[in-house]
């Protein structure tokens, strides 16, 4: 089902532009880890000269090209593809890190960043009960207020559910591994992570 005004939404769509607001002006290389069909990369190919996405999902990357633009797209894996360290000038990556070893994952989005550069995340976690409850029934009453407005557009992408790791961890572990880091936990279920690498 797509918008009623022609335009995609969905639970990270509607978070594309927290990551957008984040891209440096004068950033000349990005990544989108986990691009799937390329959705974010040709936004962020609107400012940035060279865009490259990467999905293990070959269908996703496939559907990708399709679309006349000059991203350069990979079917890989993101942890091993052999990228330049401090290649980036900016790292984004939406709903792909519960896919992987976050850890794994976070280490070396940080290590392919530029000093200087902008890391920008949005992320599924996993909730716990029943603390978490009140949070989560608030987001599941806006979510469908949305599409009902909207419309829901669902990603050809595979999905992993749960996610294995809770909000809090994933706040723990963004401390640990990007000192200085935002992060923030969204009322549609979803966080973000904002750091930007430090020169020195």
């Amino acid at each position: 089902m797509t918008a009623r005004n022609g335009r995609r939404w969905n639970h990270n769509i509607h978070y594309h532009r927290r990551i957008l607001d984040a891209v440096p002006r004068d950033a000349r290389r990005a990544l989108d880890v986990g691009c799937g069909e390329g959705m974010l990369a040709r936004e962020l190919r609107r400012t940035v000269p060279h865009v490259t996405g990467i999905d293990l999902d070959a269908p996703s990357i496939d559907e990708a090209r399709e679309h006349p633009d000059d991203v350069h797209y990979i079917v890989g894996d993101f942890l091993t593809h052999p990228f330049e360290p401090a290649s980036f000038d900016v790292i984004t990556s939406v709903a792909t890190l519960h896919h992987l070893d976050a850890a794994a994952g976070l280490a070396r989005m940080r290590d392919l960043l530029r000093p200087g550069g902008v890391l920008a995340v949005v992320g599924l976690a996993r909730s716990v009960m029943p603390d978490d409850l009140p949070r989560d029934l608030a987001g599941a009453v806006a979510g469908t207020l949305h599409r009902a407005v909207k419309g829901h557009w669902r990603h050809p992408s595979p999905t992993v559910w749960p996610p294995p790791l809770t909000y809090t961890q994933m706040r723990a572990l963004a401390a640990e591994l990007l000192p200085g880091s935002e992060y923030r936990r969204h009322l549609l279920l979803r966080y973000t992570i904002l750091w930007r690498k430090p020169r020195h």
